[in-house]
């Protein structure tokens, strides 16, 4: 799949170094480049790898995965260890070009915001390079036909970043295969530069909601709340809490 997708409005937030920068630190960083004080929310760190860890039925075999808006492509790689095939897809281009180049090169050298005009230089290196893993740019909300179905997909903090959420809910049934896992996590983050008002999924309540949705083809079976934690410089952070969730998709509809 070859996708020329025009990038305008909120999705250009995606496209800049700095949210380069930080995304890639967000994925990779260690505890301490992450969070580096000796007090506060440190378990929040390490957030694309606990949003797979700590939701997947690890006792289902999957044969195929799909990460959908992978970012830079940190939760795809857990992935790899658990998938026989695993696809990443994100929308900004520049996320899908950084996580290329870590799974061909097996590096990435990026930088992050340390203070003001101060940035610090960091590696991205992989112990071991996966040979069942590919990333690809594509829009949730626009998916070609023909992709699918998986045993398991992953949609991290994804939904409140799309202009129609709805759309890519009515799809997961056709992208999970009957038996097969659905991960999903969201803080429920409406923008209206990201998502017009009227596409919000809160009437009565977003958790409400999205469960009535995905309860007509999928059976919940596990949900905790996932905090995580977003450096923006030593001194700045942005902590949410996102409700995450594990749904089966049901053997009949």
């Amino acid at each position: 799949m070859t996708l020329d997708l025009e990038i305008s409005g909120a999705s250009q937030i995606y496209e800049s170094d700095r949210s380069l920068g930080e995304y890639l630190l967000f994925h990779y960083g260690s505890a301490e480049e992450q969070f580096p004080w000796p007090s506060g929310p440190i378990y929040a760190v390490d957030f694309p790898r606990r949003s797979v860890v700590e939701l997947v039925d690890s006792g289902s075999p999957v044969s195929s995965a799909l990460d959908l808006g992978c970012a830079v492509g940190k939760s795809s790689f857990v992935l790899s260890d658990i998938a026989n095939q695993v696809l990443g897809i994100d929308y900004s281009k520049s996320f899908i070009h950084a996580a290329r180049s870590i799974l061909h090169e097996g590096e990435l050298a990026y930088q992050y915001h340390e203070e003001g005009s101060r940035w610090i230089n960091a590696l991205v290196k992989l112990d071991k390079i996966p040979q069942n893993l590919s990333f690809e740019v594509g829009d949730a909300c626009n998916l070609d036909d023909g992709i699918g179905p998986f045993d398991l997909v992953h949609a991290a903090n994804l939904l409140c970043r799309l202009p129609k959420p709805m759309s890519l809910l009515e799809r997961f049934s056709d992208l999970v295969n009957p038996g097969g896992q659905l991960l999903i996590t969201t803080p429920f983050t409406w923008l209206e530069e990201f998502t017009p008002r009227e596409n919000w999924i809160d009437d009565p309540d977003s958790a409400v909601e999205l469960k009535r949705v995905l309860g007509k083809d999928f059976d919940l079976e596990f949900e905790k709340n996932l905090p995580f934690l977003i450096r923006e410089h030593r001194r700045k952070f942005q902590y949410s809490v996102a409700l995450g969730m594990r749904w089966r998709r049901k053997t009949f509809r």
